[in-house]
């Protein structure tokens, strides 16, 4: 009875219509409890394609057609919703660079500005001015209890260094640095630990003023370890004096650790969790490197490990795909977003997706690296980074045609919101098995027990088998994945399978607990 109640209720959740949680109008941020109990299903957008108009469907918005903005992104919203979204990080929405640019549109993070909205952005059907449309983009997500995240660049553009030189990072010769190989940016000089840069900073929190002017609900911090603790934390006591819930969330990992530029700042993970941020991307974006259960197993208990550290609690988004990852679909398939569907929904971590990822989309431009007619920058070519989202270009609208990923992301979602309050306090447990391509682990809770496991070979199915302290096939065992005839074999202790190439299950098991 109870799992058939289960299943009844997220088709309810599922078929529910779109109507505004907030009731009263008086729209109160909560983003860091959300993100303290591993609660917020992020969804990534770039506002320049979000609800781009393509229609002569040639994949770029060409001067006739209405490119993303933030008017008509506002249409879009209720899809997110229903899909079971429930936080948008919207990608920089700052003027871009035109100079020694990339793409014909300039890239989202080559800035030239930090204080004011990108015209791009800006639809020419209103009155309102661009700060005033974000802002009403902003109010009409509260409307529908989406939270929003503004990113913040780490660099500037060529532009905003010849007209502020000041805010620059030099070299011996008295150049500006290029960081890596991002040749369109420009490393800013954000000082040292002992000595912020102040001017730079002052340029910082008139960002977070514009922010909190237009009702955002917290910032992600592109690049965050080329800026020292001190920085940060200067910067996150201003926003917080000014909303007690402003997010902090740090692209930062574990995994980096040289700097982006010689004898330049490099500030660990710790550092910038003890400056004040909440959450950081974490290290799962290399699921794609990992082949045993030994590497995905270990990455998520050390990951977990040093969140506890910390007085005030810390958490890391499910960063399996982002804009600087190649599609999922393009590294193992649709089964690989499938399978990252189900581990950001049942991992202790905020699930985190890029827009196109729930259909699919390979994110190849036909256009791609060929002359254009016309430009915005000096860059008379269409440049993208193949098979990752454009945010270089006036593009089309991201998506792709494979609804099986989209039924699943669907589901996943509403579940996740459904066991929201289970989920928050189920402890993380391990779990042995037959094989080592085949990782497996439960999320224990008073009542009941989510048992996952899944095969990171992709390329060869696998026997295998499971070891549950505890388990008894009496038990009730719900399959998460409706769509899917298991050819599970249980005994008291097991449970014995064979799982397709990149297959993953996940079990809700009534009464099993540890």
């Amino acid at each position: 009875m109870k799992n058939k109640l289960l299943l009844l209720m997220l088709y309810l959740f599922i078929m529910q219509p779109v109507f505004s949680k907030n009731i009263s109008g008086i729209w109160q941020n909560d983003l860091r409890t959300l993100f303290r109990k591993n609660g917020a299903v992020i969804y990534t957008i770039n506002i320049r394609t979000f609800n781009a108009k393509d229609a002569n469907n040639n994949e770029i918005i060409d001067d006739d057609e209405e490119s993303g903005n933030f008017i008509n992104a506002i249409d879009e919203l209720d899809n997110l919703v229903r899909a079971g979204i429930n936080t948008i990080h919207v990608l920089p929405v700052t003027p871009v660079g035109k100079l020694k640019a990339f793409g014909t549109a300039g890239s989202l993070y080559a800035i030239s500005n930090l204080t004011e909205i990108n015209p791009q952005i800006v639809s020419k059907t209103s009155e309102l001015s661009g700060a005033e449309q974000a802002e009403l983009f902003v109010k009409e997500c509260h409307k529908r209890n989406l939270r929003v995240i503004f990113d913040i660049p780490g660099c500037g553009s060529y532009d905003m260094y010849v007209e502020h030189p000041e805010y620059f990072v030099k070299d011996e010769k008295g150049n500006p640095i290029i960081p890596l190989d991002w040749s369109d940016v420009r490393l800013f000089n954000s000082g040292s630990e002992e000595q912020p840069n102040e001017d730079l900073l002052e340029l910082h929190k008139k960002f977070i003023d514009m922010l909190i002017s237009v009702n955002a609900d917290g910032i992600r911090a592109d690049v965050a370890r080329i800026k020292p603790a001190s920085f940060w934390k200067e910067l996150i006591n201003y926003a917080r004096a000014k909303d007690s819930e402003f997010l902090f969330l740090a692209e930062a990992s574990t995994s980096w650790n040289d700097p982006v530029a010689k004898d330049t700042v490099c500030t660990p993970v710790d550092a910038l969790f003890e400056a004040g941020f909440d959450a950081y991307l974490g290290n799962y974006f290399n699921l794609k490197n990992w082949k045993t259960s030994k590497e995905f197993i270990s990455a998520v208990q050390s990951d977990l490990k040093m969140l506890k550290k910390f007085k005030e609690p810390k958490s890391a988004i499910g960063s399996f795909a982002t804009h600087d990852e190649i599609s999922p679909i393009l590294i193992h398939g649709a089964k690989y977003s499938k399978m990252i569907i189900w581990l950001n929904t049942t991992l202790p971590l905020n699930s985190y997706y890029i827009d196109g990822f729930p259909t699919g989309d390979t994110y190849s431009y036909q256009w791609a690296n060929k002359f254009a007619q016309n430009s915005q920058t000096d860059d008379e070519y269409y440049f993208t980074h193949n098979g990752k989202i454009d945010l270089f270009n006036f593009s089309r609208k991201p998506g792709g045609k494979d609804y099986s990923i989209y039924n699943e992301f669907l589901l996943a979602n509403k579940f996740k919101e459904y066991y929201s309050s289970e989920l928050s306090t189920a402890e993380f447990k391990p779990l042995r098995t037959s094989n080592p391509s085949v990782f497996a682990y439960a999320r224990v809770t008073n009542n009941s027990s989510l048992v996952v496991f899944g095969n990171l070979d992709f390329n060869n199915p696998c026997s295998v088998t499971i070891k549950i302290p505890k388990f008894k096939p009496s038990k009730k065992i719900l399959n998460l994945r409706v769509n899917r005839n298991l050819s599970n074999e249980y005994s008291n202790g097991k449970i014995r399978t064979t799982l397709e190439a990149g297959d993953i299950q996940v079990l809700l098991i009534n009464n099993l607990v540890f």
